[in-house]
């Protein structure tokens, strides 16, 4: 077998000749064992149909890697599984019914590679030209999910999403994020003579110390995605942009300067949303999030008391940003992810002690962490 292979005094056109037809053959035994778990799956949509379940469970998925991650016994490193099995299933899926995804185009953004990532390539993408588009369209059932921005480790939460969240009826059913690595794209190779750096303002903020150090004098223009400048860069040569390589790729511009991010380990998070009745609630994992929004009243202690049941039945809050209400009282919306699901015993009794303190409570979902 190939795994006992010890290089010898052969020809080493011999020795590769014969590892490769172990490999053909290997090759194609995989194909046959992929297109056998094909055909479950569409034995498996067959009786999904009986009772109308979702196509799409993140939480079955999600599980299914977790165990693989946890039996795997190598030399593939563990964080290759997932990459791998997200592409097998999203073909597999595609059999049972091909997902239409909405997201924050245009075609070349960080938020459609998060998409690729989390559902795998075999889908119907749909690029919306903003936001709140991403939940229009997600809302109308234009699409079967939505992928949206919801976070970054160095200029912290994207508003518009965390304001759409609130006043949308759809619910949150996965994460994922990606390390983002911005480049300064361009029609030439070089710094000359640009007149306008277009980007993104989180991606413009996120650069802020390269661009003031490298083109201070330049203009910096907010567009509505990355790709957006990108696409403006490979139509103007005054123009460059800030984007990713796939974007360069996509819109035939120059790499000018890799990686001008400020923080080298600069990553954003996303979150998948999509209308309830698509969703059936998801079963624990082990490794879940559950993302609440609440107000409590303007009164001395009130955001205490409101974290007081957290402690008191041992679930740990991963993130707490506040929101104006918009009510002109000085009054605050928390959005706050906890650490577990609601079928476990402690979360369900903290979330029913926080649902009776607070003035507002509304769950935005409970989903499986990107662990992967």
């Amino acid at each position: 077998m190939a795994e006992h292979f010890q290089p010898d005094n052969r020809p080493v056109d011999e020795q590769l000749g014969e590892l490769r037809v172990q490999i053909d053959a290997l090759d194609q035994q995989l194909l046959t064992l992929l297109n056998q778990r094909a055909r479950l799956a569409q034995a498996v949509g067959e009786v999904k149909k009986i009772d109308g379940s979702p196509v799409f469970r993140p939480d079955r998925e999600a599980q299914v890697i977790d165990r693989l991650k946890q039996r795997n016994p190598g030399p593939i490193l563990a964080d290759s599984i997932a990459p791998i099995w997200r592409e097998i299933m999203s073909a597999c899926r595609s059999l049972e019914g091909r997902q239409k995804v909405a997201f924050l185009g245009p075609i070349g953004t960080f938020t459609e590679q998060a998409a690729i990532n989390y559902f795998g390539s075999s889908i119907d993408a749909l690029a919306c030209p903003n936001i709140d588009e991403v939940f229009r369209a997600t809302s109308a059932e234009a699409a079967d999910f939505g992928v949206i921005p919801i976070e970054n480790s160095t200029e912290g939460v994207v508003t518009r999403s965390l304001d759409l969240l609130l006043q949308s009826r759809l619910t949150i059913v996965g994460e994922t994020s990606l390390l983002v690595t911005h480049n300064l794209l361009r029609q030439v190779p070089n710094l000359d003579n640009i007149s306008a750096v277009c980007a993104h303002p989180q991606a413009l903020a996120q650069c802020q110390g390269w661009l003031t150090q490298n083109l201070p004098h330049v203009e910096r223009r907010a567009v509505s995605s990355n790709a957006e400048g990108a696409r403006l860069a490979s139509q103007d040569a005054s123009i460059a942009a800030i984007a990713s390589e796939r974007a360069a790729s996509q819109y035939g511009v120059h790499v000018v300067q890799k990686a001008i991010q400020d923080d080298p380990h600069n990553r954003t998070r996303f979150v998948i949303i999509t209308t309830p009745e698509k969703h059936k609630p998801a079963a624990p994992t082990g490794h879940d999030c559950t993302s609440v929004v609440v107000s409590v009243n303007n009164r001395p202690g009130a955001v205490h008391d409101m974290l007081v049941p957290l402690k008191r039945h041992n679930v740990s809050m991963s993130r707490l940003e506040s929101r104006p209400a918009r009510s002109g009282q000085w009054e605050y919306l928390f959005f706050i992810d906890l650490a577990g699901h609601p079928e476990q015993d402690n979360v369900a009794a903290a979330l029913e002690e926080l649902r009776q303190q607070c003035s507002f409570f509304k769950l935005l979902g409970s989903y499986p962490l990107d662990t992967h």
